[in-house]
This record gives structure tokens, sequence and C-alpha cells, in this order.
């Protein structure tokens, strides 16, 4: 069976304008088949050349299909499975950037260069002291962006004209502004020209953006099948969900009307929002989305289910997790009740998606940290807007405690946890050490104590005291003590019918 390449794809030869820093399923799934559709959609005419930033791995499954693969997405829309499967032509070539580096400067230089995404995780927007302008490249992915950007302008004379549009995809708080910040401390560091410190401030723009998009990434097990059925063989294939969201704030250095007119994607029908402030929809997505797993998936697993589409499909947890957010999260946000209300609708389909098992236990991880970052400002700014506790937020306290009620360690991927009981059932309670500490020390004493402590921790709620929410304490305790002996199911059963 023959290799899939541009003679199967039909690719059309364009111009790079876009280099992405990473060759992982997210940015392919998500970035380049983005650029894809306005190529087919628009007159854009932009390749996309990606980076391999670190030392490990290579580039051969690209080079061999000359950078073409496929993408299936699949989802639940308006209450049918959706499948897409597309050939995605926007990747015109894949460089090493420390095996190939003259290759990836010659790109990072060249004339029609205008964009860089990039997802280096978490930890790849980082300054580091110890890295050596001389290296070639340096190792840090802000080190390398420095001194591409240095030999961009030394090429250019500091043409304006010359400066980039950055839109980094990391999923930290304001990544463009961090990236930007990065890069001017290896410009001192590095003791690079005033005209080259200039012309970064002011003739390249830091976007920050916000991404969207659950990608479970290569199909193990149907590649093979898959294949056969497309009469190809594609070793890069991606999967991802049909939902995407790309939010894109403007920086100082560029107006709305100018990012909108240079990435065209509004005009493709894409799902992307440029605006001057993405805080937002970050806010929206993370107490919405993220806070709803949160808030509901701890519940649902000592209710006796273990994934998300079967905690859709038990009528209790739908209605729990349902009038968690139309009734408590969506009225302390910061967006339109409309707008909301038709993500919460987005992200109840997400849930619903037949083509994802997402395990509660894997997004019980670090349960605690998450309640804090995910559900905490809604319960605060509810309590403080109607002068009451939100019934089922509140409930999500107790039922994480009752998650974690445990004495018992054992040991896990060499790390240890605690092992609750789940009608008999052995789980894993996996968390950070202090955390799993206090609940092996606390969670065994009566409902009260153990209420007491784990409110009054402030260490789990970013400083406050939860004790002194009226009524929460007492709240908490009744349900702790009806969850012991009842069981989840009878005590949520008969929270979401009162």
């Amino acid at each position: 069976m023959q290799r899939l390449n541009k003679s199967i794809t039909h690719a059309v030869d364009r111009p790079v304008k876009v280099m992405q820093f990473g060759e992982g399923n997210f940015l392919r799934a998500f970035v380049d088949y983005i650029f894809d559709v306005t190529n087919e959609k628009t007159d854009f005419n932009g390749g996309v050349v990606i980076v391999k930033p670190i030392e490990f791995g290579n580039l051969d499954r690209f080079h061999d299909q000359e950078c073409q693969y496929t993408l299936q997405l699949r989802g639940y829309e308006n209450g049918q499975p959706k499948e897409i499967t597309r050939q995605i032509t926007s990747v015109v070539d894949a460089v090493a950037a420390i095996e190939d580096y003259e290759k990836f400067m010659e790109y990072g230089t060249s004339e029609t260069l205008r964009f860089i995404v990039s997802n280096t995780t978490e930890a790849g927007i980082v300054f580091d002291a110890t890295d050596d302008f001389n290296a070639c490249p340096p190792k840090t992915y802000p080190g390398k962006l420095t001194k591409l950007l240095f030999e961009r302008y030394k090429k250019f004379n500091g043409a304006a004209d010359k400066g980039l549009i950055l839109l980094p995809c990391e999923l930290i708080a304001d990544n463009g502004i961090e990236l930007k910040k990065c890069i001017m401390q290896f410009i001192d560091l590095w003791k690079l020209e005033d005209g080259f410190k200039t012309w970064v401030n002011e003739c390249c723009s830091f976007c920050p953006t916000l991404v969207d998009r659950i990608v479970p990434g290569y199909p193990r097990e149907d590649a093979e099948a898959l294949c056969k059925e497309w009469g190809y063989e594609d070793q890069l294939i991606d999967r991802a969900e049909t939902f995407g969201l790309w939010v894109v704030e403007a920086d100082t250095n560029i107006t709305l009307d100018q990012l909108k007119k240079e990435l065209p994607f509004e005009e493709a029908g894409l799902n992307v929002v440029f605006t001057k402030d993405h805080h937002p929809y970050k806010e929206r997505k993370v107490r919405i989305l993220n806070g709803s797993h949160t808030s509901f998936v701890l519940a649902s697993f000592l209710a006796g289910n273990n994934i998300v589409r079967e905690s859709m499909d038990d009528p209790t947890i739908r209605q729990y997790m349902e009038e968690t957010l139309y009734n408590e999260v969506i009225p302390t946000l910061s967006l339109s009740k409309e707008d909301c209300e038709e993500f919460t609708k987005a992200v109840i389909d997400r849930f619903l998606n037949p083509f994802v098992k997402h395990q509660l236990l894997d997004i019980s991880l670090n349960s605690v940290s998450k309640w804090e970052a995910r559900c905490l400002p809604s319960f605060l700014g509810y309590v403080n807007k109607f002068n009451k506790l939100p019934k089922y937020l509140t409930f999500s306290i107790a039922a994480l405690m009752s998650f974690y009620t445990s004495q018992t360690e054992a040991e896990f991927n060499g790390g240890i946890v605690l092992q609750g009981d789940r009608n008999g059932e052995k789980y894993n309670i996996r968390d950070d050490k202090a955390v799993l500490d206090f609940f092996k020390e606390n969670s065994a004493k009566s409902a009260a104590e153990f209420t007491h402590a784990y409110l009054s921790n402030t260490a789990f709620f970013g400083g406050e005291d939860l004790t002194k929410v009226a009524g929460l304490e007492e709240a908490i305790t009744n349900y702790i003590d009806d969850i012991r002996n009842r069981g989840m199911r009878a005590v949520v059963t008969d929270l979401v019918n009162a």
C-alpha cells in the first residue's frame, strides 16, 4: 500500500507564512487544521513549517509522507454523532532546530514568514540564565526565538514590516505576555543591541491565546483498518473532537481589524474569537468546562459511574451537572448569559461524545487544587451575589472529601497514593503528598471534625478560610454524615429531587 504523499492529496505549493514550534498531535489537529481550512476557504495561501525544538525524537514520518496526514474529527453535535475526515495539506516542511539549524534559520529569516505558533508545554516558556546565545541553537524555546528574531532583525535591517505575530498555545496564564518577558530577559542577558530591543517591542506582536480541543491523537487500535479503507498508509493519523475554539487577543502593536484581516479565520467559518481581552473567555472555559468536571465527577464515580459519557447517561448525575452550570456557575461569569449558555450546550455535547471514553479516575487527579482553581471562584461569586450557599457547588465539597476518604497507602507508578473504597472496590486517590497526608490523618474523624479541618485549611483554598462562610460548615458536616450512612447514590438522588 502506498504511503500518503502529495501525489495523493494533490497539495498546492504555498509560501511558508507560519512557523510552528512543536510537532505533536494537538497542534496538528488544531492549528494546522485551522490553517488548512483557511487555505481552502480564503485567499490566505500560507504554508506551515513544523520545527522540532528539542533533541528527542525525529521527523522521519513527516519526511516519508511529505508532511501530509489524515485528521479525523469525531464528536456529538445537535443530538447526533458527527465525523469529519480530512487530508491536511497545510504543512509544507518539517525541520529540526538542533540537527538542521541552518535550514531552521533560513525559514526564520524568510521573506514570507509572518506568524509563529507554539505548544512547547507549560514548561517551555521559561527564562534560563545559563542559556547561551552562541549555541546553535540556544537550548530553551524563548532562547531559540530570541536568536531567530535577532537574525531576522539583522537580515532586514530592522524593517518594521518584517516583525512577526506570535501566537503561543501553551496552557499558561497570559502566554503571549510571558513569552515576551522571557525574550526581553534574554535580550538583556545577552546584551543585544538597543535597536533590536526596540524592534521586538514595537514591530512584533505577542498575542495571548486560549485553545480548546480534546485530541486523543493516533488511533492505534483502528489505524490498520482505516488505512485499508482509505487505500493508503498513514503513520501520522491524528484524531480529535469536532469542537475547537481559539481565542486570540490583539496586543498593543496590532489592531483587531488588522489581526482579523491577516488571519481570515472568521471568513473561513472557523470558531476563532479575536478580542481585546481573552480573560473572560478563559474564565468561561475554566469554570464551565473544567469546573463542571471537578464538581460532578467525584460524586458520579462514588455513585457507580466510570466515564464521563456514562455519567451523562445517568439522569441523576446529568441533572446535577446541568443545574450546577446553569443555576450556579453561569450567573457568576463576566460574559453574557446567552454566550455562556451557548458554550455550556457545546460542553454538554462534548461530554456526550460517544467516541471519547474519558475516565473519571483520570479526571480526579489533583482534585483539591483543581477545585480551588475551577470551582472556588464560582462558589464565592455565588455566595457574594446571592448571599446564600450554592446547593450543588456546596455538595461538590462533600463529594470531594468523601472521595478522598482513606487511611490506606499503596504504591502506584513509583509513587504513593491513598486507596479509597467504592462499595468494596479499591481505587487510587492521586494528589500531592501534603494533600494525601491531610486526608490520611483527618478523614476518619467525625464528620464535624473532618469538615472543620478541611474547610479551615487555607492552603486548599487560596488563603481563604471557608469556615467563615455562613452555614457552610454545618451543611458539609450533614452531607458527610449522610453519605457515610446511606452512600453517595442515595444522597445525590435526594439532592437533585429536593
